[in-house]
C-alpha cells in the first residue's frame, strides 16, 4: 500500500520538488498539499504537470482533510512547530525539513511524538551527502580534540545558525567536547566574536551574496588541520531522496530522530 503524503510548502522551493516526486512515485500517495498561496487551484496545474483532481489548501486541517500518513514539512520555523504537534495529535507522522527550531522546540515535538506513538524525522539537510560530511565529522571529532563549526547562508537567510550547523554541533558535542586552548569567557575584547557556543562546539555564521547553503567542521592539530565541508547548490534536487527516505523510515519510528545521517547510519532498518 502506498504511503500517504501530506506536503506543507507544496509550491515552495523544496517542497515543490518533493510533491513532483511524490506524484511520480507509485511507492507515495499525495493526499495534501498546503500552501500559503495559490489555495484552490490544482496542485499538479501549480507545478506545470497535468492536473490531479488535488486542490491546494492553506491550512493542515485542509490538507489532512483526505487522510495521510506523514506530513512532511518544508515551510518556516514560525509554524513548523505547531503545524507538527497538531498533526502528532491526529495520529500523522511527520517529516521536518524547515530550519530554525530551537533545542526547546524539538523537545517538545519529542515528548509529543513518544506519548503519540508515532515518529518524526528532522534534519536541517536532507542531502545524502550532507549526511555523509555530518557523519564524517562525528568519526574525526572521535580522534581529534578542537574543532569548530562554521555555516554559509545567503545573506536574507534569516536563522543562525542553520539547521546543519546546529545539528552538527550537537553531534560532535556527543562524541566530546572541542578543546580550546582559551576559554570563551577568556577572550579580551568582545566575545561574540568566537561564534555561539552549541553543546561544546563554537560555530560561526556567515550570511553573503553568493552562497546558497554551506557548512564545515575545521580540526586543528599542531601543524595540520583538516576541513570536511559540504557545498549546496542553487536546486532543491538533492533534499529530495533525503526527504523519500525520512518518509519511509518514519513509518517506523516512535519518536523523535534528528538528522539524515542517523537514519543512514543509525540503529534503524533499511526500509
Amino acid at each position: 500500500m502506498a504511503i500517504r503524503v501530506c506536503v506543507a510548502g507544496s509550491t515552495g522551493r523544496t517542497g515543490s520538488a518533493v510533491t513532483k516526486a511524490i506524484l511520480a512515485s507509485d511507492e507515495f500517495e499525495l493526499t495534501g498539499a498546503i500552501s500559503r498561496r495559490h489555495t484552490g487551484r490544482d496542485v499538479g496545474e501549480l507545478l506545470g504537470l497535468p492536473a490531479t483532481g488535488l486542490a491546494v489548501t492553506g491550512t493542515l486541517g485542509e490538507g489532512l482533510a483526505r487522510p495521510a500518513d506523514v506530513l512532511v514539512d518544508f515551510t518556516s520555523p514560525e509554524t513548523v512547530k505547531l503545524r507538527a504537534l497538531d498533526a502528532l495529535a491526529g495520529d500523522v507522522r511527520v517529516v521536518i525539513g524547515t530550519s530554525g527550531l530551537s533545542a526547546a522546540d524539538f523537545a517538545e515535538i519529542a515528548r509529543a511524538a513518544e506519548a503519540s506513538g508515532l515518529g518524526v524525522v528532522a534534519a536541517g539537510n536532507f542531502s545524502l551527502t550532507a549526511a555523509l560530511a555530518k557523519s564524517f565529522a562525528t568519526i574525526a571529532a572521535r580522534h581529534l580534540p578542537s574543532w569548530e563549526v562554521i555555516d554559509y547562508a545567503k545573506a536574507e537567510k534569516p536563522d543562525a545558525r542553520n539547521g546543519s550547523a546546529r545539528e552538527l554541533a550537537e553531534a560532535s558535542g556527543e562524541v566530546a567536547e572541542s578543546k580550546l586552548a582559551v576559554p570563551v569567557e577568556g577572550t579580551h575584547g568582545h566575545r561574540d566574536a568566537r561564534g555561539a557556543t552549541i553543546n561544546g562546539t563554537q560555530v560561526h555564521s556567515v550570511r553573503l551574496p553568493g552562497f546558497v547553503l554551506a557548512f564545515e567542521s575545521v580540526f586543528g592539530l599542531p601543524s595540520e588541520r583538516l576541513t570536511i565541508r559540504h557545498d549546496a547548490g542553487n536546486g532543491p534536487d538533492p533534499y529530495v531522496n533525503g526527504t523519500l527516505l525520512a518518509v519511509r523510515h518514519v513509518m517506523g519510528i516512535t519518536g523523535l530522530v534528528r538528522g539524515l545521517d542517523r537514519l543512514l547510519f543509525g540503529p534503524y532498518p533499511q526500509i
